[in-house]
């Protein structure tokens, strides 16, 4: 996918919609070779996915050895939403906490006090942590008006063939 589409893909207002969510599901390949999935919170800085992880977690490793990642952001209702993302994780080890990561848990509903609570405790727990950090090299928003999965796609291609024949 060239550059020029991929921003076309992230600029569209439902694409837009989905960045500002607050969770992501980050695919990778395991240090075993199996898939692994898990959900992680994320910003969006306008060109790339920002996500904040502790410097010990299982995944870094595997991100290592395979930068190749694929990201879901997508909506619980119908019909729904699916913004999919494939690209390369970078992975930057910094000092303290992120300014993405508080960010990103901004969201969440907290009153003043308990968002005082809760970053003092991330201070006091984390020295450091690791940013992940995927640039998109392919894109693809479904919502099921404008656009389908590419196999329903192919279906109704078909069916308005066998229409027409």
């Amino acid at each position: 996918m060239r550059p020029n589409e991929i921003t076309e893909v992230l600029n569209r207002p439902g694409s837009q919609e989905l960045l500002a969510r607050d969770l992501t599901r980050l695919a990778y390949v395991a240090k075993d070779g199996t898939p692994r999935v898990v959900p992680i919170a994320f910003t969006w800085n306008g060109a790339e996915v920002v996500m904040c992880t502790t410097k010990n977690a299982p995944k870094l490793p595997s991100l290592r050895a395979n930068p190749a990642v694929a990201l879901t952001i997508d909506t619980e209702v119908h019909p729904p939403k699916i913004l999919l993302i494939r690209g390369r994780a970078e992975l930057d080890v910094v000092d303290g906490i992120p300014a993405e990561y508080l960010q990103m848990n901004g969201s969440y509903e907290m009153t003043r006090e308990q968002r005082v609570h809760w970053e003092a405790e991330v201070r006091s727990l984390y020295d450091g942590m690791v940013r992940i950090v995927v640039t998109p090299t392919w894109a693809k928003l479904i919502d099921f008006e404008t656009t389908l999965p590419s196999a329903v796609e192919e279906l109704v291609r078909q069916r308005d063939e066998r229409q027409r024949a």
